[in-house]
């Protein structure tokens, strides 16, 4: 039977011819399968390949107002329950969310006919998020993605929309999702629950208020977490590819392990191992908030996680921050030792180079300190096990990125040099040990 879909029957009856023999409750657990880290307050990030959106928040101060999204994301793993994290983390007012419905995305904005499920937060239908704070929905069942159906369900992209009651205020987003999601022009009302695309006209390349999706799936599945800055969160990769170096290493251990791990993406473009020092709705950062100081929320509060895979310093790095190798590393052994004392696998990843590139990276200064917190990453008792992606880009007789992995695969044109396209960050996929991933945690 094959395992396209091409309507809500057709899936059903997929998942269904998968379906295995009943597992209890008991044997299930709530696994991550889908993150966006937050990173301030909109429109301060760094998005990529962005609409205009003045028509669609013409205030910033304001946000929305009575308007409803449509935010596509893709679980690594489905499960026949799933819940969604909705945040407040960088608003000063409290918002008031209602109409919230999760479906199976068919194409553009339009749902997958009759996948579209009702969201609850304790019971109810709406639910106000305080300033700082976030929220889990109630379980949301998913009869057609029964424990099972991941080869029909395999890539398949969840549409999780909902309407902000009023004005929100300053908005919570991840800046650079490189997928394109959906909202309404302002005063349209709730429209959530609508399967087609007709109201949901504006486009975006970036995610608002949602930044978690977690599913019910075997306590034997594994989470691992990408945790980063740009070259993490894919800059330079394909709009709506799926290509980022978290997804490719994704494709790798689907196909070694099956549907028993799942990879989420915590990077944040121009985030920071250092700094800044202090992070406020009031004084953002295009970077978000240093790694430090969002661990809690975007790692340590994640469902199920086993694994870490830190790839970050080159902004500390860079001339306009400043910071030295010494301090990098500093930070990082903090850092990993909070990761470590949840019983967290941390795995090290060296910097790629960014020799001859602008904006205060490319120096050959720069570059010297890279290369020497690449030495203590290498050497360090701090990791678990590390993975050598400058290796497996860098031109040895020029010390910068390879040619062939500097032309930007999202707009075009040349690259800047700092950013691997699609098959740079390939090869950084295919430089990890997948058998690494796999081995127990072992004290050092």
């Amino acid at each position: 039977m094959t395992a396209r879909l091409v309507s809500g029957a057709a899936l059903v009856l997929v998942c269904v011819a998968f379906q295995p023999a009943a597992r209890g409750q008991s044997d299930l657990v709530w696994a991550t399968s889908w993150t966006g880290s937050v990173q301030g307050p909109y429109p301060v990030g760094n998005a990529s390949a962005q609409p205009d959106l003045s028509a669609v928040f013409p205030s910033p101060d304001a946000g929305a107002r009575d308007q409803s999204f449509r935010l596509i994301v893709r679980p690594d793993v489905w499960g026949s329950e799933a819940r969604i994290r909705l945040s407040n983390a960088f608003g000063v007012r409290p918002v008031a969310f209602d109409g919230v419905f999760v479906g199976v995305q068919m194409t553009g904005s339009a749902v997958v006919k009759d996948t579209s499920r009702p969201v609850t937060f304790g019971g109810k239908a709406s639910i106000t998020i305080a300033p700082g704070g976030s929220a889990w929905s109630d379980p949301i069942a998913l009869p057609f993605a029964r424990t099972g159906a991941a080869q029909a369900l395999a890539g398949r992209k969840l549409a999780v929309s909902f309407h902000v009651v009023g004005e929100s205020g300053p908005m919570t987003w991840h800046a650079k999702a490189m997928t394109t999601s959906y909202v309404t022009f302002p005063g349209a009302g709730s429209k959530g629950m609508e399967e087609g695309e007709e109201s949901f006209r504006a486009s975006t390349t970036s995610w608002y208020f949602l930044d978690a999706v977690d599913m019910r799936v075997p306590r034997s599945t594994r989470v691992i977490v990408a945790f980063g800055d740009s070259i993490t969160d894919g800059t330079a990769s394909t709009l709506n590819g799926d290509d980022r170096w978290p997804d490719v290493l994704s494709r790798r251990l689907h196909t070694a392990f099956g549907e028993t791990v799942a990879v989420v993406n915590a990077g944040i473009g121009g985030n920071r191992v250092t700094s800044p020092t202090e992070y406020t709705p009031q004084k953002p950062f295009a970077g978000g908030p240093s790694a430090g100081q969002r661990l809690e929320r975007d790692v340590l509060s994640l469902s199920n996680v086993s694994s870490v895979i830190w790839l970050e310093g080159i902004n500390d790095l860079n001339s306009n921050a400043g910071a030295s190798a010494e301090a990098v590393r500093a930070a990082m052994i903090d850092i990993s030792l909070r990761m470590r004392a949840k019983n967290l696998r941390v795995l090290g990843a060296t910097l790629t180079s960014a020799l001859g590139s602008a904006g205060g990276s490319g120096s050959p200064e720069v570059d010297q300190k890279r290369r020497a917190l690449n030495e203590f990453i290498r050497a360090s008792a701090t990791f678990d096990g590390v993975f050598d992606f400058d290796r497996a880009t860098v031109d040895e007789s020029t010390g910068a990125m390879r040619s062939e992995f500097v032309p930007n695969s999202t707009i075009g044109g040349a690259g800047d040099r700092l950013h691997p396209n699609r098959l740079g960050y390939a090869a950084m996929a295919h430089a990890i040990d997948l058998a690494m991933l796999w081995t127990a945690r072992t004290p050092r």
